[in-house]
């Protein structure tokens, strides 16, 4: 059995053929009077007609039968047979063809179509082009590829051989189109703001670093595109959002990759409890549009998204699934029952990030069901408006669903510049004690607020989260076209 070397050294003699009889490999132009698609779809009546057609696509297979050779070939569409017979197209173009194009190719086709004795749809051809010649053999079995890792590192070889994987990249292009058209409609506007940033902010993460030369500058990737938007709620306009990449620079699990896709939208004069009835809206709009029902399959079990959804306090969920009362306990007890549960938990961490340690340990895996979690710690949220009942709470809420995934993060924007002052300052000290995802100290920010900014209630979303939920994912990187990896 010949190597892959051997093969891909085959490949270049055959290109060299080509070459030498004046043949281009490359060309620039094509010709394509149907999709696949459209001819099978109207294969009877192009037969019938005996209308010459041409399509294009790679070569799948090749099966040669003396004077003849049978082709799959495949676009974008869908895929057909193809025929080539030595008595039409001539003993010398016949002979070139098996000498010189290989499984892989890219061709151009051009004939007419009959159905065989089998009753396979079948172009005869009369004339074909070269349009790119494959220089490496494909692999002859493919299974997904045994190494996952190896999916997507070449997602270019994934997409050729697994049609359940650009299904779904066809179906994550619907959702971002669906998400934005359901926001147009109600009036908002997408903006775009700077991916480089003098100071990062917006969320608990730590950042990427790069320089700017210009200014001799050390400069920030963002880790949200919350500060931005807020200038421009305080600048007057009153429904803005925006959808791009952001950068964190953590771990990476199924959950988490260190550059992801997130949506975030800011809403003048409404509060978070308006952001929820929108957000259920919102994802009933979506389900419809993209699944035609509101009930879904994530990993075995069905998940129905019918509004309206459970509106469930934070604290409670303790009790419910960890007999926990956090309003009774102490930080140091927390901390015990936190390392007794397993969870990840350091000496550093205040009462709220130790809840937070054992929220995310024992609680959110045991939430199927979409469910908003609501009135978290106001610690943990410090751009967030407290309630005027409970200051300790902040006016907040996650949209949990499928094991505890985190699909939505929301809250009533803290507008008081004094107040979000007072927060960054307690943030910037937990980051000099060590706390490297604290928020930092925005003072521009601040300056913003004290030109005064109406009630606002602002959203998040990760679009690769909610991919994943929807084409039934295990992992973010089966839904982000080229996930971050580290290099062999």
């Amino acid at each position: 059995m010949a190597t892959f070397e051997e093969l891909q050294q085959e490949r270049f003699k055959k290109l060299e053929r080509m070459q030498k009889a004046g043949i281009l490999a490359y060309p620039a132009q094509a010709k394509k009077t149907h999709s696949i698609a459209q001819v099978l779809e109207r294969f009877d009546d192009l037969a019938k007609a005996e209308t010459e057609i041409c399509i294009v696509g790679r070569i799948r297979a090749i099966r040669g039968h003396g004077g003849s050779t049978f082709l799959n070939i495949e676009d974008e569409s869908g895929s057909m047979q193809a025929y080539l017979k030595k008595d039409r197209v001539g003993e010398q173009q016949y002979d070139f063809f098996l000498e010189t194009f290989d499984i892989g190719d890219f061709v151009q086709l051009r004939g007419v179509l009959f159905t065989t004795k089998r009753g396979e749809k079948t172009l005869e051809i009369a004339d074909h082009k070269i349009l790119a010649k494959s220089l490496r053999p494909l692999p002859d079995k493919w299974h997904g590829l045994q190494d996952e890792e190896e999916r997507f590192r070449r997602r270019y070889l994934d997409l050729i051989f697994n049609k359940d994987v650009k299904e779904k990249f066809e179906k994550r292009a619907k959702i971002i189109s669906g998400v934005r058209g359901f926001l147009d409609n109600e009036g908002f506007v997408e903006v775009e703001t700077p991916v480089l940033q003098s100071m990062y902010g917006g969320a608990d993460a730590q950042p990427f670093i790069t320089h700017i030369n210009a200014f001799d500058l050390d400069m920030y990737l963002r880790i949200s595109l919350e500060l931005p938007l807020k200038r421009l709620i305080v600048g007057g306009f009153e429904k803005v959002y925006e959808m791009g990449r952001v950068f964190r620079n953590e771990g990476v699990d199924r959950q988490h990759n260190p550059d992801f896709t997130m949506l975030e939208f800011y809403w003048a004069y409404a509060d978070y409890k308006d952001l929820m009835k929108l957000t259920e809206r919102m994802f009933e709009n979506l389900l419809t549009q993209v699944l035609g029902t509101m009930k879904l399959e994530y990993e075995g079990k069905e998940i129905d998204f019918t509004p309206p959804w459970p509106r469930v306090e934070y604290g409670e969920l303790f009790r419910k699934y960890a007999d926990i009362d956090i309003q009774a306990m102490n930080r140091d007890a927390l901390f015990a029952k936190a390392k007794k549960l397993g969870a990840k938990v350091d000496e550093t961490f205040s009462k709220a990030r130790v809840e937070d340690a054992i929220y995310k340990k024992a609680i959110r895996p045991n939430l199927w069901e979409p469910q908003f979690v609501i009135h978290h710690p106001a610690e943990m949220f410090p751009l967030a408006k407290t309630r005027e009942e409970n200051p300790a709470q902040a006016e907040t809420f996650q949209l949990l669903v499928a094991g505890g995934w985190e699909i939505v993060k929301a809250y009533s924007e803290q507008n008081d510049p004094i107040l979000q002052r007072k927060a960054f300052e307690e943030q910037e000290s937990l980051f000099r004690k060590g706390l490297e995802d604290a928020q930092r100290m925005d003072l521009d920010f601040v300056e913003a607020l004290e030109y005064g900014m109406p009630p606002t209630a602002g959203f998040g979303m990760g679009i690769d989260r909610l991919t994943a939920l929807l084409t039934n994912s295990h992992s973010l990187r089966e839904v982000i076209l080229f996930p971050t990896m580290k290099p062999r």
